[in-house]
């Protein structure tokens, strides 16, 4: 996860809506948004097929609690949002399986939930880490 300050003269730039994860249903409606293999503001939709869900990292370190959905998360659309049907961010799209040996996605993909994302942020800009990295 990365943080961005953005500053351009002459343009005004409106924040997103950042909604919560906490009342997520499965069947709910949302939208993942990103620029998948470079194509830039492409929206998908989908239902939030699962919650809670623990997926595996390269580190090691399994992520806890990730939006399972089927709305494709493409290379490029990690770090995107992922929205609800009133706009506003329930989560940041991070993974998706893929078929083994082929790349391909299985339709299985997953987003940190925004309450993870909102309360891990300050610790990663005065820390430069995560609050669970640091103790």
């Amino acid at each position: 996860m990365a943080g961005v300050v953005v500053s351009v003269e002459g343009i005004e730039l409106k924040p997103v809506a950042v909604g919560t994860s906490q009342n997520l249903h499965v069947g709910q409606s949302c939208f993942a948004i990103g620029n998948p293999y470079g194509y830039e503001n492409t929206l998908t939709t989908g239902v939030v097929s699962g919650l809670a869900r623990e997926i595996p990292s390269p580190n090691g370190r399994a992520i806890r609690g990730a939006i399972q959905t089927d709305a494709d998360i493409n290379a490029g659309n990690s770090g995107g949002p992922l929205i609800d049907s009133y706009g506003h961010v329930i989560g940041v799209n991070t993974a998706t399986f893929t078929c083994k040996g082929t790349g391909v996605s299985s339709g299985v993909n997953f987003a940190i939930p925004i309450d993870t994302v909102v309360q891990t942020v300050p610790y990663l800009i005065v820390y430069g880490t995560s609050y669970k990295d640091r103790f």
